[in-house]
């Protein structure tokens, strides 16, 4: 026995060595072709559109203000932006991670310097972190700022335009065209495509579904709405969105898919024109965490909370949380696969948008491949989720959601836990891949009556899909009890 554990450690070893060093190779050439990319893109965009589009890999600044924004720096690990609307100005918050993400080799070099110097007992002063670029880890913000003129004139320019008739949507040369990608352009509402399903006269609760990232409202219309018993269907309305820049929903390509921007369209979309007073939620992955920014938005309107791996990371003390949430939900591996997907997904801006270019603009041949090859024997609603995006709304939701709300996410959970009076429920896959079990834990010790149920054999897909039926009869539970 003793030989076997040693024996299996050596091999974890070595495999964990080889990991690392294909990683330190794969990601190196990455890095590179990225780089490319980046010179590639601004030609082809040049010549298509007759302009450059900018990016986050220059300058912030020019890749923020060429969407109508205007960026004002603050000190700190996030950047505001305001932005400008026919009625009012808006200050945001994005993300750092979306222009700070050193290459893989330099961040190598620059921990083994900071080991050596460790090691060596030589003692570097650090930067204040309220005044280097990017840091201030979990400390707050400064609250007031400084516009100078050159904002002043941007903002003259800007109203000017506003006042000029609007031109209609038009997609990138690189995203998909097709009606599908596209219906919201030929509507006048700038709304969320909501699907609707349940009791329609005699409305006793309403229920709101919020997809995950890359998905759309099929996730949950096509597996849980077909599912649930007759009396839930006459009880609830099941309500189910697609989120901005994802499904059917519209894809401008001058947002910043802020979380600001994602919350008021759901309100804009859902609660008001449905008129929501009080509703229960269901979220997965991703829209765990709109979820939560929407009861802490609405505490007394929230009668039951049920999360589906919630990407909830605790952040070290000192620590930038934006960065530090990239790290742990793209970690630069090779291995396992969805590490590696999500690492080119978050760290590659232009390798991304050429993934979308060939999946999402050319989605209706996928789709069409999948169902020759499968001889139509399988719904392809996962496939649509998947493909029926930009690469803008992608990008930006990914930095700006999961990575730019790191900080927040132990202030909501203690609003859930202080102000909220509903049932809290947690559930997630044993064999997850892309969310660890132990975010479902860490939910629950910032929420202690929180309960945490872990799947066995489930992951972050099939903690849904393949069972359907019996998710449905634990929601039905759970509203049931919530209502008592």
């Amino acid at each position: 026995m003793e030989v076997k554990a040693r024996s299996r450690s050596a091999l974890l070893m070595t495999g964990r060595f080889l990991n690392h060093l294909l990683s330190l190779i794969m990601f190196s050439v990455l890095d590179l072709l990225d780089f490319a990319l980046c010179y590639l893109y601004k030609v082809i965009d040049f010549f298509v559109e007759a302009e450059r589009k900018p990016c986050y890999c220059s300058s912030a600044k020019e890749a923020i203000t060429s969407s109508g924004k205007i960026l004002v720096s603050e000190q700190g690990e996030s950047k505001k932006v305001v932005c400008l609307t026919s009625t009012k100005l808006q200050l945001e918050e994005i993300s750092d991670t979306l222009y700070t993400r050193p290459a893989l080799l330099s961040e190598v070099s620059k921990s083994t310097v900071n080991r050596l110097t460790a090691n060596s007992g030589a003692v570097i002063q650090k930067p204040d972190k309220n005044t280097k670029r990017g840091g201030g880890g979990r400390g707050t913000l400064r609250s007031t700022f400084t516009v100078n003129s050159t904002i002043v004139e941007m903002l003259q320019g800007k109203i000017g335009a506003a006042h000029q008739p609007p031109h209609p949507p038009m997609p990138r040369w690189s995203d998909c065209d097709c009606k599908t990608c596209n219906s919201w352009a030929s509507s006048c509402k700038e709304t969320l495509y909501v699907k609707v399903q349940g009791a329609t006269d005699n409305v006793e609760e309403d229920v709101i579904f919020i997809h995950g990232f890359i998905s759309s409202s099929a996730f949950w219309t096509e597996t849980l709405f077909p599912n649930f018993s007759e009396s839930a269907k006459s009880k609830y309305r099941f309500i189910a969105v697609d989120l901005l820049g994802f499904g059917r929903s519209p894809k401008p390509t001058d947002s910043l898919y802020t979380l600001r921007e994602h919350v008021e369209m759901i309100e804009r979309s859902v609660l008001e024109p449905h008129k929501v007073k009080s509703f229960h939620i269901v979220a997965h992955s991703l829209g765990c965490i709109l979820a939560l920014a929407l009861s802490v938005k609405h505490p007394a309107s929230v009668k039951s909370l049920t999360l589906l791996a919630p990407p909830y990371f605790p952040v070290p003390r000192g620590v930038e949380a934006s960065q530090y949430m990239m790290r742990r939900v793209a970690p630069r591996r090779v291995w396992p696969l969805m590490a590696f997907g999500a690492s080119i997904a978050c760290w590659y801006e232009h390798i991304s948008r050429t993934v979308c270019l060939l999946i999402c603009k050319n989605h209706r041949l996928w789709d069409f491949l999948t169902k020759l090859l499968t001889r139509n024997r399988i719904r392809t609603y996962l496939i649509e989720g998947f493909c029926c995006h930009t690469h803008n709304a992608a990008w930006h939701t990914l930095h700006n959601i999961i990575c730019g709300t790191a900080g927040k996410m132990e202030g909501y959970l203690d609003v859930v836990k202080n102000r909220l009076k509903c049932a809290v429920t947690v559930i997630h896959g044993r064999d997850d891949e892309v969310i660890p079990v132990e975010c479902s834990y860490n939910v629950q010790s910032r929420v202690p009556r929180a309960q945490v149920k872990v799947v066995e054999n489930k992951d972050h897909i099939t903690i849904v899909v393949g069972r359907q039926k019996a998710f449905a009869r634990e929601l039905e539970e759970i509203w049931k009890i919530s209502g008592l």
